[in-house]
């Protein structure tokens, strides 16, 4: 999504940035719901931005923490049957996308800002997903798991 200041929002682009990052998780997870067995996972991917301010992603940021609170109650209401629903909150994690928007001293900048020096890599957010989908993560619901490499702390 590109950078567009809250004096940019057009009720268009509040409307199509709501509609992908909340109301189709929110929809997925209603359709979803009936046809997972007891103790079944759903997990939702956010950003590190709803606790990171960005000008210019006030938008985007709003519509993660909107998936983010439907999670929450997603668990809950989901709960009695066993069945979790976290979200992942990923960090900077170095895609071509990010290599193509972002000039490179500041993808630098970033790594020395991060606990573990380095940007994430895709497999470092899958493993987490993978983690709370599998059977040991049976005990953690409603949560936000930022997985940043220690960006926030």
């Amino acid at each position: 999504m590109p950078y567009t200041p809250i004096s940019a929002i057009t009720p268009e682009l509040f409307d199509r940035v709501m509609t992908v990052n909340a109301k189709y998780p929110a929809l997925a997870m209603r359709r979803a719901e009936p046809l997972l067995r007891d103790g079944g996972r759903v997990v939702n991917i956010s950003t590190l931005n709803t606790a990171l301010p960005v000008p210019g992603l006030a938008l985007y940021s709003a519509s993660k923490a909107a998936l983010e609170q439907l999670t929450a109650v997603a668990a809950r209401e989901f709960g009695a049957r066993g069945i979790t629903v976290n979200t992942v909150s990923p960090g900077t994690t170095e895609t071509d996308l990010l290599r193509e928007t972002n000039p490179p001293e500041a993808l630098e900048q970033t790594k020395a800002f991060t606990a573990l020096g380095r940007l994430g890599a895709p497999e470092d957010i899958a493993d987490v997903v993978a983690f709370l989908a599998g059977p040991d993560a049976r005990w953690i619901t409603g949560q936000n798991v930022r997985a940043t490499g220690g960006l926030i702390l």
